[in-house]
């Protein structure tokens, strides 16, 4: 059998719930064509770089996926007709990535760096100077 990756965007005016029982119901779709589904990431509400069917948004939820070509094609036709995802891909891998996927990583790089500008860290000082070529006050040498 061979390995991929699947993601697909899910509608923003979804509930949670809603997004993880688009994921049950795939699961079922892949496991009743003969495959099988390894680790889903729910990337969460992110947004899109220009509209998609009227939405600025979309839940985000990725599947690695084992399974033959067939169980891939049912999948794919599956949300072609489900108007709830906006658009889905899917890409063969040789291997799955062991940990959190790179979105996932950078996620968490991103909760971090917002921690140091708030406590006055590294580039706190840099917004207060005035440009280079900016002129001396009047009065001021």
């Amino acid at each position: 059998m061979n390995l991929y990756e699947h993601v697909f965007l899910a509608r923003q005016d979804l509930s949670q719930q809603q997004v993880e029982a688009l994921v049950d119901q795939y699961k079922g779709v892949v496991e009743a064509n003969g495959g099988s589904i390894g680790r889903v990431e729910n990337w969460g509400l992110k947004s899109l770089a220009y509209r998609i069917r009227k939405n600025r948004k979309a839940h985000y939820t990725l599947m690695d996926l084992t399974a033959p070509a067939d169980a891939v094609q049912e999948l794919e036709r599956q949300m072609r007709l489900n108007e709830d995802v906006l658009r889905y891909m899917t890409i063969r891998v040789a291997a799955h990535e062991e940990g959190p996927s790179a979105m996932l990583a950078k996620r968490d790089r991103d909760d971090r760096g917002r921690g140091d500008r708030d406590r006055g860290g590294r580039g706190g000082d840099r917004d207060r100077r005035p440009p280079r070529d900016a002129k001396p006050a009047e009065g001021a040498e």
